[in-house]
């Protein structure tokens, strides 16, 4: 955790003294805004054809109390881009990375076992992806993407019943190959 958050500072020190405020956005992704999860992420223009995208989510709700029903978590994941027209425009390709820690009770974990809404599960996640996306040109500064990431995950979670202090299950870990990164974002690019 420490080596992830020192590189990430370490790449937005080293981008913060490269780039001009053009080679700037600032994006939200309305699918995590879908799932309650309020979200920003900045993009830094690294060349002609690159960019270094810092992405943040975190969700504090309680979606029921009487079920104890949550998706509580926060996440980073940081990615680097190669654009194929320019950046910021048209089609790219990713290498994302990413940390979560999560605190998920009474609702069905997307590519998980359907076992998944009968428990709480509170633990950690990191991973790496590949990814493909589009941008389209909405206007001077406005632009609309589409990204899809696949990867690899690793989790190392406790289980619990699902009652608000529900007895310990035990703990375990998981690798997981799938999906890994998912937006329709909206972005504002700072001129």
């Amino acid at each position: 955790m420490k080596k992830l958050i020192l590189g990430v500072f370490l790449a937005l020190c080293w981008c913060s003294g490269s780039v001009k405020a053009q080679d700037v956005a600032v994006k939200t992704n309305l699918l995590y805004w879908a799932t309650t999860t309020p979200n920003l992420s900045a993009e830094f223009g690294l060349g002609k054809h690159t960019t270094l995208e810092l992405t943040g989510g975190y969700n504090p709700w309680t979606l029921d109390k009487d079920s104890n029903k949550k998706i509580k978590h926060w996440m980073v994941m940081p990615e680097f881009r190669y654009w194929l027209c320019e950046k910021f425009n048209g089609h790219f390709f990713g290498l994302h990375s990413g940390y979560a820690f999560y605190n998920i009770s009474g609702v069905r974990v997307p590519f998980q076992s359907k076992s998944t809404k009968d428990h709480r599960y509170q633990g950690w996640a990191t991973g790496v992806g590949l990814s493909y996306g589009y941008s389209w040109l909405l206007g001077k500064r406005w632009n609309l993407e589409a990204t899809i990431g696949l990867g690899y995950i690793y989790t190392n979670y406790d289980k619990y019943e699902c009652a608000t202090c529900g007895k310990f299950k035990g703990s375990n870990d998981k690798h997981y190959f799938g999906p890994t990164k998912a937006g329709i974002s909206l972005i504002y690019i700072i001129k």
